[in-house]
């Protein structure tokens, strides 16, 4: 993997800021774009922009083409078919589709969804927002002392009324990779659908939907090198053929009378009104770059850099870092804090020399109450950041830590 070479393709990485060269580490929250991205969305403006699916002329057919391979190559990225690929707004979206497009038709008073103490709202709040409405129980996974999921008492909250277990399979705080077939296998055991958040994933680990048993999958299109406004929700087709629809209208039916409402074929029945078709195509470019540098390689790149960032910031002094100290355990989300400085303060005076994280509770408020905090923060890797990024960022550190041990 030549990183000097990929970085060519961001040129927002040659910006200067506060003086400073930009090295960005937030990804976690939002990938840069690379130009190929920004080409592809840019030519569909100039050259080939239509409604879809909605004309017989030239430039409709040739928008419905390019959003139609968009599908296809999203569903070639996870290891999907066409007709289980649904294009949404972003993970946050598509997650809330199966809460209430699956779980308020197939789910009763009594049954049971599991979900994790470390997982984000997007994934925790849909659940209980439908048990409100269901009066099902929700119940709540922790996880270990070493940041790991708790698969022990995973194993003792399943009972013969799990219906659903909805889990991240990274935590965006703690860097922690769930075993996504074990859990799987617990679920399916007991009849029970798995879900999963795939937002901070599906950009940086090889998937295979299939290989890994998942029934379904969510995951955002500006965490992957493309563009906002975009994201995929996967599901078994038997399962998405059993689910409801949430919204209703055009482009999502096949026919309509007075009395009958006829929905049209997956995946275009979960797609009602005009889509962000740009959105799909830069999308379809993120993956097809991803797929290009290798999935395993990105892993691999991130493990490194996030291998050599643990061990720079165990060398210094009243840093605390939050999650497994294995790196085959987790991804390249690193979470921590300076013993005695607000996470905010940390942050702006990483901005001042051109470092990007992000502070605060990331969308993870009982996460971080689990872990007696009031916030951290988050440097968050990928394909183009480099080691020397990463002893900027650890040496813009020192002075900190030294102020205030003299404090």
């Amino acid at each position: 993997m030549d990183v000097e070479r990929i970085r060519e393709d961001f040129p927002i990485l040659s910006r200067s800021i506060n003086g400073h060269q930009l090295i960005y580490f937030d990804n976690a929250a939002s990938s840069l774009k690379p130009i190929q991205v920004v080409d592809a969305i840019a030519d569909f403006y100039r050259s080939h922009y239509s409604n879809v699916h909605r004309g017989l002329h030239t430039l409709s057919q040739e928008a419905s083409k390019l959003y139609e391979d968009a599908h296809e190559t999203l569903a070639k990225f996870i290891g999907a078919t066409f007709e289980e690929i649904i294009f949404t707004k972003n993970t946050t979206e598509g997650l809330n589709m199966v809460a209430y497009g699956w779980g308020l038709k197939h789910l009763s008073e009594g049954d049971e969804v599991i979900i994790a103490l470390m997982d984000h709202h997007s994934n925790m709040l849909p659940w209980r927002k439908l048990a409100e409405y269901k009066k099902v129980k929700v119940k709540y996974v922790s996880f270990t002392s070493d940041g790991d999921l708790n698969y022990e008492e995973l194993q003792s909250l399943i009972t013969k009324k799990t219906r659903i277990i909805a889990l991240a399979h990274v935590s965006n705080v703690l860097g922690t990779i769930i075993d996504i077939k074990k859990v799987a296998k617990l679920a399916h055991e007991v009849g029970a659908i798995f879900v999963v958040d795939g937002a901070q994933s599906v950009p940086h680990i090889p998937i295979n939907v299939k290989d890994m048993d998942i029934d379904f999958l969510a995951f955002s299109g500006h965490k992957m090198l493309g563009p906002t406004g975009i994201g995929v929700l996967y599901g078994r087709r038997d399962l998405l053929e059993k689910m409801d629809v949430i919204m209703i209208g055009g482009g999502c039916i096949d026919d309509v009378t007075i009395s009958d409402v006829k929905l049209t074929s997956l995946p275009w029945r979960f797609e009602a009104g005009t889509p962000h078709i740009a959105g799909g195509i830069g999308l379809a470019k993120a993956a097809e770059y991803l797929m290009n540098i290798g999935m395993k390689n990105v892993r691999e790149h991130e493990a490194k850099l996030t291998e050599y960032v643990l061990k720079r910031l165990n060398e210094l002094e009243n840093v605390e870092v939050y999650g497994p100290r294995e790196v085959s355990k987790r991804s390249g989300v690193v979470s921590f804090n300076v013993k005695g400085l607000d996470p905010d303060y940390v942050g702006m005076i990483l901005d001042k020399h051109g470092i990007a994280v992000r502070t605060g509770k990331h969308c993870a408020h009982p996460l971080h109450y689990s872990l007696g905090i009031n916030g951290s923060v988050r440097a968050s890797f990928y394909v183009y950041n480099t080691t020397w990024e990463i002893d900027k960022f650890t040496d813009a550190l020192l002075p900190l830590i030294k102020n205030k041990m003299r404090a």
